[in-house]
């Protein structure tokens, strides 16, 4: 096994009395499980593998750490459960000072935000590696938000200035620890104490899974998605699959949910490939590319953000469905198109193949050009393309050796290939 260099701590101390339960929060059955169960199962799912520090009552650490090293998944020189503090603040102090030597990455998650997937843990552990500062994700606040001073409005706030920020929140370990020791007063997240301590934090896109558990209406929230979810491998095995056994009525949830229901099933694959061409823009229109935006770039000339990448992928997956290509679908007409990022065309044109009675099983694109440099960024591109397809995505780049309009350096190309599986 590989010495990991990402920890995530997970913080499942509090007492959540706003949930109006006798057990601590982390301990409210969902499911199978438990709340702090499905928060392991999202770690434990990352594509590398990391020490897990679990911060929890000091009465329940004992049983935490058995139930999580009798799970195969789970490593005893890779687990720490350890007891947290009265606040969130000493509670993640706590699990800092649990760190491996080897680790330099670190990412604090709130186990009551039991459903975040393990692809946001994936892109916030790689934009910490290529940015070399704290990274938190984000959505986009949606709502009208107003400032309000004993009950009277007094000013609209521009919600395009505001993100509602989730967990985990990735930093680089020198500079979480740093932030902790100069820590003077009480912070609601752990991104609010690294700024305050100097540490520049961005914002990466989140994801709507990652709520957090809070009130009763949130966790009827969680039984839903958990349930639906559910049903759908029983429908698996009905069809050939096969379930682990439930737990009994009258058993305490354990603190790992069952194993996935394997689905042996004889699959025909469809490949489909894409190409796409944008040249460099004569303005200062900013690049984005392969989902993310590269600040000192030359941008990309298109009626959309001009992202190749995504759009050469957009076009694999329809190919592959046979559902047509991006200009057949989204056309250079639509103004509500203008500008729009490659994230819009790659969540549509997924939906799209869903409906067609596909699965997307992988995609690979290659950029054709000079610049940029994709080396740097190329775990973090592939982590967010991979969220916004549902499915790996793999990610290179080439040169043309001076030939062509790429090698003259006047654009960039994007090749890709795409399987789809029958749903």
């Amino acid at each position: 096994m590989s010495t990991p260099s990402v920890a995530v701590i997970v913080v499942a101390a509090g007492s959540g009395t706003r949930l109006g339960r006798p057990e601590p929060k982390a301990f409210v059955p969902l499911g199978d499980g438990t709340l702090l169960s499905h928060a392991v199962r999202g770690v434990l799912g990352m594509r590398e593998p990391v020490q897990l520090v679990v911060v929890v009552p000091a009465e329940r650490v004992d049983q935490t750490r058995a139930e999580l090293l009798a799970s195969a998944d789970a490593s005893a020189e890779l687990v720490v459960v350890v007891a947290g503090g009265e606040l969130r603040q000493d509670s993640v102090a706590a699990g800092l000072a649990q760190l491996a030597p080897e680790i330099g990455v670190v990412l604090v998650h709130d186990a009551a935000r039991a459903l975040t997937p393990s692809l946001l843990f994936d892109e916030v552990a790689a934009a910490v590696r290529t940015r070399g500062h704290g990274v938190v994700p984000g959505l986009p606040v949606v709502d009208t938000v107003k400032r309000v001073a004993d009950g009277r409005v007094v000013e609209t706030v521009d919600r395009a200035e505001l993100a509602a920020v989730q967990t985990p929140q990735g930093f680089p370990r020198g500079a979480l620890e740093r932030a902790y020791r100069l820590a003077g007063g009480e912070f609601t997240d752990d991104a609010a104490l690294a700024a305050a301590a100097g540490v520049q934090v961005d914002v990466v896109p989140g994801d709507v899974r990652a709520f957090k558990i809070t009130v009763p209406a949130d966790l009827r929230r969680a039984e839903q998605l958990v349930a639906e979810a559910g049903a759908g491998a029983e429908a698996s095995v009905r069809e050939g699959g096969s379930a682990a056994q439930p737990h009994a009525d009258d058993a305490e949830p354990s603190i790992l949910p069952p194993e996935p229901v394997a689905e042996p099933r004889v699959l025909v694959p469809r490949v489909g490939t894409g190409v796409d061409v944008h040249a460099f823009a004569d303005d200062d229109t900013p690049l984005w590319l392969a989902g993310l935006e590269w600040p000192g770039e030359r941008g990309l000339a298109g009626h959309s953000d001009g992202d190749a990448a995504s759009h050469a992928i957009c076009d694999a997956l329809l190919a592959a469905a046979g559902l047509g290509d991006v200009g057949r679908i989204f056309g250079t007409a639509d103004p509500e198109l203008d500008g729009a990022h490659g994230e819009v065309f790659l969540r549509e044109t997924v939906r799209r193949v869903r409906e067609a009675g596909f699965v997307v099983g992988n995609v690979s694109v290659q950029l054709v050009g000079n610049r940029p440099k994709l080396a740097p960024r190329r775990e973090e591109a592939e982590a967010l393309l991979s969220r916004f397809v549902g499915a790996p995505v793999s990610v290179s780049a080439t040169t043309s050796d001076g030939l062509g309009f790429t090698g003259r350096g006047e654009g960039v190309a994007a090749i890709a290939t795409a399987l789809l599986l029958p749903a």
